[in-house]
């Protein structure tokens, strides 16, 4: 509920927001960008593209912004207070259906494959994703894993509504998992390997059942902007995607640039850790098949049409909406500039 009150003001609070696109000193474009999360691996892309000044060259004077979750991040674009986010399209669903008239549109598709999952330790008796029926799992309820565990339950057959939830900070929640307090974490599968190794339980301890591996056909995260960014200033927003576009391929090239671009930006970064995390970023949800046919950013009507599907299946939406009610290609760059390097 508090995170469903969050989203609804967002769109309240519209008509408030500065207005986007405001010409900085020169020639350059003032873009507000919100990474949605701290400056992890997550970010790695659009931090690089701009250490490597592909926003500059584009003609935009990029503000990057950290965030705190999708939820948080739909509400400041929404609100007018960024032109764009990195976002999950689950979060974006969910609002545009319960907010008709300031629909908001994914630009381009980040993770191709869905980065949800829920980890248990190797030595427990959860060999398969059924074995989680009736069991207690930390997930807060802003938590995309935990919004999505429905979904993942009918993909495997099992009743999930018994679930126990445990809503603890996420901090204390790895703590108390590591000590054995909980049967299973649900979180972003790159997010929850890494703090678990920093907490001394290393991916040979564990089993995670990464979403996308079964039966959940979403998207994860995408680019997602507003509607008044987007029909005020739509070169900026096509600048900004192909930039960013830019920034995620040398970053799946060379992720030890970016990660030292990471540190760059904010020296208290554990480098190290960051850059396996973007390896685990690039393996499991970037580097597919299909981003490798048809580019970074690209999404099919198929896949689009299932994260729709999923997403109001795991939230009980009242009602449905179209592709084109979430979803614009018109800002990505030709499929020659979104190819992957080899």
């Amino acid at each position: 509920m508090k995170r469903r009150a969050l989203i609804h003001s967002a769109a309240a609070a519209s008509l408030l927001s500065a207005v986007p696109f405001v010409r900085a000193q020169g020639s350059l474009q003032r873009f507000k960008f919100n990474l949605g999360w701290r400056v992890e691996a997550s970010g790695a892309g659009f931090i690089l593209a701009a250490q490597r000044g592909y926003y500059r060259q584009a003609g935009l004077d990029v503000a990057i912004d950290t965030g705190n979750g999708s939820a948080a991040a739909i509400s400041l674009v929404a609100t007018g207070a960024y032109d764009a986010v990195s976002a999950d399209l689950g979060t974006m669903i969910e609002f545009n259906t319960n907010n008709p008239a300031n629909k908001l549109a994914a630009v381009a598709i980040q993770y191709d494959l869905n980065p949800n999952a829920v980890i248990v330790r190797k030595d427990s008796p959860f060999r398969t994703p059924a074995d989680l029926a009736g069991r207690t799992i930390v997930g807060q309820p802003f938590n995309a894993s935990r919004k999505m565990f429905p979904v993942f339950a009918k993909a495997q057959n099992f009743d999930g509504s018994g679930v126990k939830w445990e809503n603890v900070a996420p901090d204390i929640g790895y703590t108390r998992f590591v000590k054995g307090d909980f049967d299973a974490l649900a979180i972003f599968y790159f997010t929850g390997m890494l703090n678990l190794k920093a907490r001394g339980m290393g991916a040979d301890q564990l089993r995670a059942f990464r979403f996308s591996e079964f039966g959940v056909n979403s998207y994860g995260n995408g680019i997602v902007a507003a509607p008044k960014a987007m029909a005020d200033a739509p070169d900026a927003m096509r600048a900004f995607v192909k930039a960013s576009t830019r920034g995620w391929i040398d970053a799946m090239a060379e992720p030890r640039a970016a990660a030292a671009a990471l540190k760059e930006r904010d020296p208290l970064t554990d480098e190290a850790i960051e850059l396996e995390r973007l390896q685990l970023i690039v393996d499991t949800t970037m580097n597919t098949p299909a981003t490798r046919r048809n580019g970074w950013g690209a999404a099919t009507p198929e896949r689009l049409q299932a994260t729709i599907d999923e997403t109001v299946a795991a939230f009980g939406l009242a009602s449905r909406i179209g592709i084109a009610d979430m979803w614009t290609d018109r800002f990505l760059p030709t499929a020659a500039e979104r190819q992957l390097k080899a």
